[in-house]
This record gives structure tokens, sequence and C-alpha cells, in this order.
């Protein structure tokens, strides 16, 4: 009698010993690696640096210089990184005009492995008037690089 208690509660410890085990890797694969995630804070730090200084063609270097590369503002979808380049000079001709960028990272979720979902905020101070919004990205590792391939951006005045 004592064997079969005893090997029923082998049993139960086997089966709880391989359910975490299933489960531990599964759990792991959703969370972004601290590499991974550094890499991509690098991104925009990087961004942002490259707004202030008020040198749009470093900036541009976090998106996928793609003609699938889609950006969603105010004025609807503009697809293709040299369209988004054009539109970002023609509405940001001068550093007076860009001002002062500062990001705030809200979230960043894994999708799969080489996708992230990246939700922000950002503020531009500026003489002609402060501006303000959220965004929210798809990030995608193209490359070994963390790229943005899709934007959506929104802005308060």
């Amino acid at each position: 009698m004592k064997e079969k208690i005893a090997d029923s509660r082998i049993r139960i410890l086997a089966l709880c010993i391989l359910a975490i085990l299933f489960t531990v890797p599964a759990d792991a694969q959703k969370r972004l690696s601290d590499n991974d995630e550094a890499a991509i804070r690098a991104l925009f730090q990087m961004q942002q640096d490259a707004w202030n200084r008020g040198d749009l063609d470093s900036f541009m270097e976090a998106y996928w210089n793609s003609p699938k590369l889609v950006f969603i503002g105010r004025n609807g979808p503009t697809y293709g990184w040299q369209q988004v380049l054009d539109n970002y000079k023609k509405n940001y001709p001068d550093t007076a005009a860009m001002g002062k960028l500062k990001f705030d990272i809200l979230e960043i979720s894994l999708i799969d492995k080489k996708t992230v979902f990246l939700i922000g905020k950002y503020q531009l101070t500026r003489t002609a008037g402060d501006a303000e919004g959220n965004f929210s990205l798809l990030l995608q590792k193209i490359n070994g690089e963390w790229l943005i391939i899709s934007d959506h951006s929104d802005v308060k005045i």
C-alpha cells in the first residue's frame, strides 16, 4: 500500500515537472530579449538625437528602406521610404519647424521572434507651438537590425 502511494506521488511530481518544463520555454519565447529591447531603445535614442540635430536623413535610418514601408498620419497612409522622407522634409523644412523631440516608449510587445509592436508618445517643443501625440509601430528584425515597417502617428497641437 505504501509503495502505491509513493508511486502515485512520484508520478504526480513527474507530471508537475514535465508541465513546468513544457510551459517555461513557451513563456520565455513570448518575451523580448534584453539585447533586443536595448537595441530597440537605442534605435529610438538615435532617432531622437538625429531629429534634435535637424538630421532627417539619419532619423530615417530607423525605417525600413522599402516601397512597402507604411506611415499613417493625419493625411492617411503614405507608402514607401522615399515618400515618407520627402513628407518629413516638406513638413519640417528647418530646425525651427522641427523643434526638439522627446520620445516615451510606453510598451514593447513581442509578436513573434522577429516582430515587435510598440506604443509610445512623443513631444515636440517648438517656437512655432508645441505638438505632441501618440504612435504605434510595427518593427521587424531585418538582416539583424530592428527597423520600423509600419508607423501610425497622431498629433495634438
